[in-house]
């Protein structure tokens, strides 16, 4: 299955919001214009991408409130972090 240039674009407005990329949003945004995307379809991807930043965003309030509870937090084993700033 390939999706169509619309449909990559719609993805891509949908990801920039859940990731909080201001560049990548504007990007997308002239691209899925340039490409024929409709503003509410736009809107659609964005309110997804809001959506899916809002669990993420909830998922790691929760995360961050069982801190002191060691038992429900896994430790890594190396003691680093994975993405890269220790």
């Amino acid at each position: 299955m390939n999706l169509d240039s619309r449909i990559i674009e719609l993805i891509a407005i949908g990801v920039s919001v859940g990731v909080n990329c201001q560049p990548c949003l504007q990007y997308h945004v002239a691209k899925a214009k340039e490409n024929g995307v409709s503003e509410q379809e736009m809107q659609e991807a964005i309110n997804v991408g809001k959506t899916v930043r809002k669990g993420a965003a909830y998922n790691m309030d929760q995360y961050i409130a069982n801190l002191g509870e060691t038992s429900s937090v896994p430790q890594p084993a190396d003691k680093s972090c994975e993405c890269g700033c220790s």
